[in-house]
């Protein structure tokens, strides 16, 4: 199986603001004062299409669904969280935490990538899930390792361990289950989504391992990806604040790969892990400020990767 692809989904929001019902454990999140809603919308806008033109302009197949202003889906920008598209013609919907994003599961968004001559075999709905509280957001919790067939959860309250075993199993997926924590006022809590702390890409990884406190799930991730070959490139702590971890790899054209972050991102890594990320793929950076101040998420959950096949 491919780790990267050429292909992407994203969601062009029409009613951006900071969600109050996921900011109860993403402690990223932030209310911008001063501004006023339809501002807040209009420079997260201008950033996504910003990040459009930038894929768009090395080859990336960008596939842009605008999101619908009859339902009230502040943070349809993220759908790698409620939906993934795999290999074998797999479309799988997930368990949304938050009850105002269960809205932003479309099936009419199946229809747009069939037109487009995307090949649909199979949908894998786990959201009945939400009904007894448990959940599981999609490639925000799940950081998987397609080529070597392994999943990296970070359990949370998003993130429920029999759901994503379960999930591991369907998918013939080997899991690998740890905690992962940060420091919010003095105190360790929980990451909200795995793919905060760390991104799997085709030759290597970043990780943030001094999130995860327990020792030997820390040296159980990294010798995982070790074994894999993948060379380690390490982020710290504070870090992760500016969204490093939340990076993801993508095939431009002539199957060039590119390492896709904010520029906030960008900023805070240090001139080695530059280094590090460019032995294996080209950077690629722009401003989501509103968007990661807002939205408490940043590049890798605005993109959702299309695995599927086209006829």
């Amino acid at each position: 199986m491919k780790q990267i692809t050429n292909s992407i989904l994203m969601i062009r929001p029409v009613a951006f603001r900071m969600n109050e019902q996921t900011a109860v454990n993403n402690y990223y999140q932030k209310v911008i004062d001063g501004l006023l809603p339809a501002t807040v919308n209009a420079k997260a806008q201008q950033e996504f299409d910003g990040l459009v033109e930038k894929l768009t302009a090395v080859g990336v197949d960008v596939i842009v669904v605008d999101d619908t202003v009859d339902i009230d889906t502040p943070d349809s920008i993220f759908p790698n969280n409620w939906i993934s598209m795999h290999e074998n013609g797999d479309v799988a919907f997930y368990p949304m935490f938050a009850e105002n994003r269960r809205s932003e599961r479309r099936e009419d968004i199946l229809d747009i990538l069939e037109d487009k001559g995307f090949k649909i075999e199979n949908i894998i709905d786990y959201s009945s899930a939400e009904e007894d509280g448990f959940f599981l957001e999609g490639t925000g919790s799940i950081v998987l390792d397609r080529e070597n067939e392994k999943a990296y959860c970070a359990l949370s309250p998003r993130a429920d361990e029999e759901l994503f075993i379960e999930y591991c199993e369907d998918f013939d997926y080997a899991p690998v289950v740890f905690e992962a924590f940060h420091t919010v006022d003095g105190e360790r809590k929980l990451i909200y989504h795995t793919n905060v702390m760390m991104t799997v890409g085709d030759t290597f990884a970043v990780v943030c391992a001094d999130a995860i406190d327990d020792k030997q799930e820390r040296k159980m991730v990294l010798e995982n990806l070790k074994k894999d070959n993948k060379e380690i490139v390490l982020i710290t702590e504070k870090q992760l604040n500016s969204f490093v971890g939340n990076m993801l790899e993508v095939l431009g054209a002539d199957e060039k790969k590119y390492m896709v972050m904010s520029t906030a991102a960008y900023g805070s890594l240090t001139a080695k892990q530059i280094a590090q990320i460019e032995n294996h793929a080209e950077i690629i950076s722009t401003s989501l400020d509103t968007i990661e101040a807002c939205g408490g998420g940043s590049a890798r959950c605005m993109m959702a990767e299309i695995f599927l096949k086209k006829e």
